[in-house]
């Protein structure tokens, strides 16, 4: 059987029967950034690309690594690539009309307003302490116009219940239970990764709808 990729007329007209033209128009017409590739990040961007989102900005450093494989959207064969082209990669596959930007450099205070100023939506998915600062306090003060999705508190075995989101201010929502840090747990286990970037990504998809209460 042909493997054949609808075009982009079908692949619209898809989008719409399950989310009607209105919101449609608003996901296509949208740019996000993903800021870490990781776990929530890959995650989210999956999760954006087959909701339609117009275009997506993947930035990430690192590497792909075999530890990676047990809750990150990446395969086997994609060890060693950076991050950012892989699930590019990836994501040409499952939604081959959402564009794509890559970025494999570090955010930092320096170029991350540069980087992010295409963005409606910024979603922060580091798993490091200060860069998540860094971030979250630079699109506040500096991205007037950007909303801010962060993630805190998804790792070990704990019911996947406490799992929520929250509306910090304004332009600022934060999911997880802002409690479970891996240094204190057995670690990141895939399902409750993937419920947090769950909640991060359909944030988005509720501020790009005109819906900001949580």
């Amino acid at each position: 059987m042909a493997n054949l990729i609808p075009t982009r007329e079908e692949w619209n007209q898809a989008l719409i029967e399950r989310h009607c033209k209105d919101l449609q128009e608003k996901f296509s017409s949208a740019t996000v950034a993903v800021c870490g590739l990781g776990g929530l990040g890959s995650n989210i961007a999956i999760a954006l690309a087959r909701a339609g989102i117009g275009k997506l900005l993947l930035i990430d450093f690192d590497r792909v690594d075999i530890t990676n494989l047990h809750r990150q959207q990446y395969k086997a064969n994609q060890i060693g690539l950076y991050k950012a082209d892989a699930l590019a990669e990836n994501l040409s596959e499952i939604a081959p009309y959402t564009e794509i930007k890559t970025v494999t450099a570090k955010i930092t205070e320096e170029n991350f307003a540069d980087l992010l100023k295409e963005a409606e939506v910024v979603c922060e998915a580091f798993d490091n302490a200060e860069a998540k600062a860094m971030l979250v306090n630079g699109v506040l003060e500096q991205l007037p116009d950007c909303y801010l999705v962060a993630a805190s508190g998804m790792a070990g075995m704990d019911t996947p219940n406490t799992i929520r989101t929250r509306k910090v201010m304004g332009r600022f929502y934060l999911c997880g239970d802002e409690t479970n840090d891996v240094a204190d747990t057995i670690g990141l286990v895939a399902p409750r990764v993937m419920l947090c970037a769950a909640h991060q990504a359909h944030t988005v998809l509720r501020i790009l709808a005109g819906e900001y209460e949580v």
